[in-house]
């Protein structure tokens, strides 16, 4: 599923805009702690095109800036916790939540995890190497994607997909500069974000049509749930 699972059918409904939305107002909230001028905020910045590109309304986006940069009178209060499991037919997990309430995630954690199994910390984590994703889209035709890589410094690069889109994998410390170097080399960044991808992830071959829908099925719902940040599976493709 790439570094990190998204679903199948990228469904633009309002139910599923609305968590995309919700769940990029929590980065923005959290980038913009370290200030609100995007210009001297590397994070906030990329947050903010990243935002702009599923067409965030510019309302939402502002009150977010504004609330977490403390300009509101609001307290902005997440906490991070990383779950870690199986989805049905031992497919590993790692669940990123951000949470103002972390005994009410854990719960429900626990019930989503019903129809796989919950770990402990660091019974699957082992798995997934920690890295700087970068998703990029060539600016222009010849972008290539090899060089790309080399000269900005990254440490590899995922072949693009079928909406154009290459994961650029860098060193955690490395994200920032990788994402600035990449335009110069004909490409223009999506997003960048720390996160995680599988070593020895399961090949969809290996399991049948309907096992495949039992994981897709599992890995949505933990998507849909308004603590999850970001989910990664260790399944190809």
């Amino acid at each position: 599923m790439g570094a990190q699972w998204k679903a199948k059918h990228k469904d633009l409904a309002a139910n599923a805009r609305g968590r995309l939305f919700g769940k990029l107002a929590k980065d923005i909230m959290i980038a913009a702690r370290h200030g609100a001028d995007p210009a001297a905020n590397a994070k906030l910045r990329l947050v903010i095109e990243q935002a702009r590109k599923v067409s965030m309304p510019k309302e939402t986006l502002d009150r977010a800036i504004k609330k977490g940069a403390g300009l509101t009178g609001e307290t902005v209060h997440f906490e991070h916790a990383l779950y870690e499991g199986y989805a049905p037919h031992r497919v590993p997990v790692l669940v990123e939540v951000l949470t103002d309430n972390l005994n009410r995630a854990a719960s429900e954690m626990r019930v989503l995890f019903r129809k796989g199994q919950l770990g402990t910390s660091g019974s699957v984590s082992w798995d997934f190497a920690h890295l700087g994703l970068v998703e990029a889209e060539p600016a222009a035709a010849g972008a290539d994607a090899e060089l790309a890589a080399i000269e900005a410094g990254a440490q590899d690069f995922e072949a693009a997909d079928e909406a154009g889109v290459t994961v650029f994998l860098t060193d955690p410390s490395d994200l920032d500069l990788v994402s600035r170097a990449l335009p110069a080399q004909g490409y223009t960044v999506l997003s960048a974000q720390l996160g995680y991808k599988p070593k020895n992830p399961v090949k969809p071959e290996s399991l049948s049509a309907e096992q495949l829908d039992e994981v897709e099925t599992f890995l949505a719902a933990l998507d849909a749930n308004e603590d999850v940040q970001h989910v990664y599976a260790g399944l190809q493709g």
